[in-house]
């Protein structure tokens, strides 16, 4: 069977990266809009209603527009802004996320895309969350260190074009307000019922993307070790193709103590690998910012929601 496919704002980073991921499928009929007719919103409606899913790489307020234009009642709607990520009347597209949760992918015609920093951060907590270990009013401080493509194509020239700018050649911490546009999401689907403290930091690299959340064992509501806390995870992820729970061992997860964020670049792969001691730890969560942490992502969801192989077209 063959599923036509409409990527509203195809000439983003996400969109690129989306048609790249659906190009080599038999399955997938990919539907194109004319570059002259891109802002034209009777040709959108049209290709949106005629598709079988529509992915939405658009800003915020774009997107909006773009799923009030759905008439049909077939379409489904993959959105990759955060437009939506919060919003009752879709679901979140994090299979992972819950035993219950591709049931409601699978049923929905309205799936929000999650943040890539959120998608680290949710992965990593979670399972703590979820098994009683970390109460749901503690305020978790995370910072993540991701490549500079999470900025789009602005911040993709500003990088490419400026080699020899000592500035960008240093990582930049950035949303030093502390009200990053992925807290709601953050918060939400960890369980958590308050937002955490969150710092992201760009680098002078292309892609990938850790996020780091800090635990004091004094905040778990049981004693437990970096091994008790790696375990809960690898039990929550058990059987998960995309999630791969790393053991404690700082030798074998880590380059001479090194921990390369780029090792799951180019893939829908994710790593979560628990550091520490009896007195602090870390569980840090890696992904590549444009696999697993927007356009993987959004194909992974759109095949639960079509019921084809969950993998196909990823790697």
């Amino acid at each position: 069977m063959s599923y036509k496919v409409f990527v509203d704002g195809q000439e983003g980073t996400t969109g690129l990266q989306i048609n790249e991921y659906l190009a080599q499928r038999a399955d997938i009929e990919i539907l194109k809009i004319d570059a002259d007719k891109r802002k034209d919103l009777a040709e959108r409606k049209r290709l949106i209603n005629a598709s079988d899913i529509t992915f939405l790489c658009l800003p915020d307020a774009a997107a909006k527009e773009s799923a009030g234009l759905v008439d049909n009642p077939n379409t489904c709607i993959i959105d990759a802004s955060t437009a939506h990520r919060v919003d009752p009347d879709w679901v979140f597209g994090l299979p992972e996320l819950c035993p219950e949760q591709r049931a409601k992918i699978r049923a929905s015609k309205r799936i929000a895309n999650p943040g890539c920093h959120a998608t680290a951060f949710i992965l990593a907590l979670r399972p703590l969350v979820a098994a009683g270990l970390l109460p749901a009013a503690t305020q978790i401080a995370a910072n993540s260190i991701t490549g500079y493509s999470g900025g789009g194509k602005s911040m993709i020239a500003d990088y490419e074009a400026a080699a020899s700018t000592t500035q960008l050649k240093a990582p930049r911490p950035y949303a030093l307000a502390l009200a990053h546009k992925h807290l709601p999401e953050m918060q939400a689907y960890t369980g958590l019922t308050v937002a955490p403290i969150f710092q992201p930091i760009v680098g002078p690299f292309y892609k990938g993307l850790a996020v780091t959340a800090y635990l004091q064992p004094g905040q778990f509501t049981r004693p437990a070790t970096p091994a008790d806390v790696q375990k809960i995870i690898a039990d929550y992820y058990a059987g998960e193709r995309f999630i791969n729970v790393l053991p404690v061992d700082l030798e074998a997860t880590t380059d001479g103590g090194f921990f390369n964020v780029e090792a799951n670049n180019g893939s829908n792969r994710v790593d979560i690998a628990v550091f520490g001691n009896a007195e602090r730890m870390l569980v840090i969560a890696r992904l590549d910012n444009l696999g697993k942490g927007a356009s993987g992502a959004a194909v992974q969801a759109m095949n639960v929601h079509l019921g084809v192989e969950e993998s196909a077209g990823l790697v």
